[in-house]
């Protein structure tokens, strides 16, 4: 039976420690709020069932010395589950409740202005309902100043900064409300916070969001520990993993999985009524189906919208064979050259008797600024280079003598039938390459051609005739893939948005073609899909 992440323990009524009452004190303290948009009498504060659970949960368990033991919550909530209420009450908590501590910093942290400014009038309007809490502290509130809640009882702020803006190194945080990770587009501010809450002692960080997409980003870390704790995969009390989602075999048409991912739900939010109207519009239209998926049932989605295939089948299809294993077998290379901001890709696909081709591939990537370039594109590069999964060449632009040198370094090494080649950017390298005698071919990346190389490893992959190492910067390349077919059959590959990087997946598609192929310099088709390279 395949194991879940979903947070059983807010259902099951099991007990939930609370030796020095820390738990019980959080509840009462939310109960006397009050809040605009609340039906309970005199506007109370509503704390629903699996809410409570989650307070005491947080606020229960204490080591002997009386701090939490929880220090980080990951709360994976879809949207209409007021995931955003609850967030503002805790951070109130902090401010002026029972886990107040003097001159206390509390951040209210998100991906701009514009949504930070959501959770702080949230809190704000908590506020102002009571007449207590107006007087006992100060709002400034005004439009595009600083945005802040002080309580002057002992010197606490709550404040609300943005991930788009300047870094937070001097902060040193209570209480921190990571918003909508899904939507961060830097690691600066959540590495200026994460480093902040080591000054103090019982610092709290919860990260509120819905799912987000692709694998490699803040968010998709954050989520692949989270789930990984809640799994039993990693031992960690001090990280409290909420992980209200809809799973890869639940009916996403289901209302029974709608009510499983959306807690709120039996209580009148999210809108029954209005989750009906989202999914009959997502039943016909894909990329409302990928938006309904993620929003409202938290499914974690790839990059793509439209896939060229299902990864979960890419993934299955993993080898820990080493190069010695493959050095006997028939190796055809695809290469997808750049010189500046893109990346170099250079795949090959190793040709085995019964039909299986195997899959490995490099990178090459300017060095200068990889920091940089990482914030822009939403990638790790640096940490990809100091894994050695990408090489950082020297300089702005991809010294192409560093490819060149690899591919025949690979060409000494493996049996190379063919090297094949889109001219555009690499004809001086064909030419150097060709002169010593290597099997260079050309193969213009034109719709037809391509279109054809992106059929035959589509076919590949759906009939898991496919093996690949697992090269996680291959996977994201392919996870970041928009596919479009036309009405003649033929498959395009283009770039979901400019920063997005596929490279790596036109390079494997040229490979597998051609081992598909199975034959040394000369295509299975009679145009003019590939021709030796000569002069």
């Amino acid at each position: 039976m395949t194991k879940s992440a979903f947070p059983d323990w807010i259902y099951d009524g099991s007990e939930i420690p609370d030796p020095l009452g820390h738990g019980a004190r959080a509840v009462e303290f939310l109960r006397r709020l009050r809040h605009p948009n609340s039906t309970a009498p005199n506007r109370a504060f509503q704390l629903f069932d699996w809410q409570e659970r989650i307070v005491r949960r947080i606020y229960g368990p204490r080591h002997a010395d009386g701090t939490r033991v929880v220090k980080t919550v990951f709360m994976l909530l879809p949207r209409g589950n007021r995931k955003t209420s609850l967030a503002a009450a805790l951070a109130l908590l902090h401010l002026f409740g029972p886990e107040k501590r003097p001159a206390g910093q509390i951040i209210f942290a998100a991906c701009d202005r514009e949504q930070a400014s959501i959770g702080f009038k949230e809190a704000a309007n908590i506020v102002r309902e009571d007449k207590r809490l107006i007087a006992a502290t100060s709002i400034r509130d005004a439009f595009n100043s600083k945005k802040q809640i002080t309580y002057p009882g002992n010197g606490s702020t709550l404040t609300a900064i943005a991930s788009d803006g300047g870094a937070a190194h001097g902060l040193t945080p209570s209480f921190t409300l990571i918003d909508e990770i899904h939507a961060w587009k830097g690691r600066d501010l959540w590495e200026a916070l994460k480093s902040g809450t080591a000054k103090i002692d019982d610092s709290l960080i919860v990260i509120a969001t819905t799912a987000g997409r692709g694998a490699e980003t803040l968010a998709a870390e954050q989520y692949d520990y989270a789930r990984r704790v809640a799994l039993g995969e990693i031992d960690n009390p001090e990280y409290l993993p909420i992980l209200f989602a809809a799973e890869p075999d639940d009916d996403w048409q289901d209302e029974n999985t709608w009510l499983k991912a959306n807690p709120g739900l039996k209580h009148g939010f999210p809108s029954l009524s209005g989750l009906r109207a989202l999914a009959k519009e997502a039943e016909h239209r894909p990329a409302e189906r990928y938006a309904f998926q993620q929003f409202n049932l938290n499914m974690w989605q790839g990059a793509s919208r439209s896939p060229l295939f299902d990864m979960d089948t890419w993934d299955a299809r993993q080898f820990d064979d080493d190069d010695t294993d493959l050095e006997s077998l028939p190796c055809w290379i695809g290469v997808d050259m750049a010189l500046s901001g893109d990346t170099a890709s250079v795949v090959a696909a190793w040709l085995h008797d019964d039909g299986q081709i195997s899959v490995k591939p490099w990178f090459f990537i300017p060095g200068d600024d990889l920091k940089g370039r990482s914030e822009r594109d939403g990638v790790p590069y640096q940490e990809w280079a100091d894994q050695g999964l990408i090489t950082a060449t020297p300089g702005p632009i991809i010294d192409a003598e560093i490819v060149e040198d690899h591919l025949r370094e690979l060409c000494g090494t493996f049996d190379v039938q063919e090297i094949a080649f889109d001219p555009h950017l690499a004809r001086r390298m064909m030419q150097g390459l060709h002169d010593d005698g290597l099997p260079v071919v050309e193969l213009r990346q034109t719709p037809l051609n391509m279109g054809v190389a992106i059929g035959d490893l589509e076919r590949t992959v759906n009939g898991e005739m496919i093996r690949q190492n697992g090269h996680p910067v291959l996977r994201h390349h392919f996870d970041s893939v928009v596919a479009s077919r036309s009405e003649s059959g033929l498959t395009r590959m283009h770039k979901g948005k400019k920063t997005d990087r596929i490279d790596g997946a036109v390079a494997c598609a040229i490979a597998v073609h051609r081992a598909s192929a199975g034959e040394t310099n000369k295509s299975q088709y009679s145009g003019d899909d590939a021709e030796l390279f000569v002069f």
